[in-house]
């Protein structure tokens, strides 16, 4: 079992829902934490419950659909932490709409935000995890990645291409001892699920929740470096 302790790792999203739970989880394993969102005000509490567990947790605002923020920011982040060695992409946004009735701009925002916003950050992660030879990158897609569903096209494209950038990546970076892992959760009780009408709130006794996800994180991360996890699907015991 790998020791994660004084790992640094950047979580994109990172101020609530599967984010969040997944930096909490990070923190109780002694690894230092820099989150990122858009909302600093929950990224300010967030920072502060991290630091409760005696780890450096840091954040940065900045919408990882700009190319250029996206550059500055992480070197900021990186320079800050003094390095990086796991990288969690879950900053995602969704929407719910028919093909036909769908705008244009909302369509293509999500593609912008779920698949350019990973591909930004990789990209300016990803020399340091070479420089180094070893790192993690967690890719978090759906089981809208896997099956197409009516009214979700926008955001299913999204998520079938970043299960392919992953796999791509995957095959192109193990040479330098760098795991990608593609995670394929079903519903999970957030406030983006919420939003959405999805789910009530409260409903938790029979769906998935962030700390679900988070488990399954550490749990790939906890294996020894021979080892990777390149894919895996969470869902409910109680559909």
């Amino acid at each position: 079992m790998s020791d994660l302790k004084n790992k640094k790792a950047i979580i994109t999203g990172g101020s609530r829902g599967l984010g969040k739970a997944t930096a909490i989880a990070f923190a109780k394993e002694g690894i230092d934490v820099a989150i990122t969102g858009r909302n600093e005000t929950a990224l300010k509490e967030t920072v502060k419950e991290l630091e409760a567990f005696g780890v450096k947790a840091i954040y940065s605002v900045f919408d990882v659909g700009n190319y250029e923020a996206v550059k500055t920011s992480i070197k900021s982040i990186i320079d800050d932490l003094n390095g990086v060695d796991i990288l969690v992409n879950n900053a995602g946004i969704a929407a719910i709409g028919s093909f036909t009735e769908m705008p244009v701009e909302q369509w293509s925002q999500i593609i912008q935000t779920n698949v350019m916003g990973m591909y930004y950050v990789t990209k300016e992660v990803l020399p340091h995890l070479i420089n180094k030879n070893e790192g993690d990158i967690i890719n978090v897609s759906s089981t809208a990645g896997l099956n197409g569903n009516a009214n979700i096209s926008a955001y299913s494209a999204s998520k079938f291409a970043v299960i392919g950038l992953s796999e791509s990546l995957m095959k192109e970076v193990r040479k330098n001892n760098i795991r990608v892992n593609t995670l394929t959760p079903s519903t999970i009780e957030s406030d983006m699920t919420i939003g959405l009408g999805m789910l009530s709130k409260g409903d938790n006794d029979n769906v998935l929740q962030p700390e679900d996800f988070a488990a399954l994180i550490m749990a790939g991360l906890k294996l020894p470096r021979r080892a990777m996890l390149k894919g895996a699907a969470l869902w409910s015991t109680n559909p």
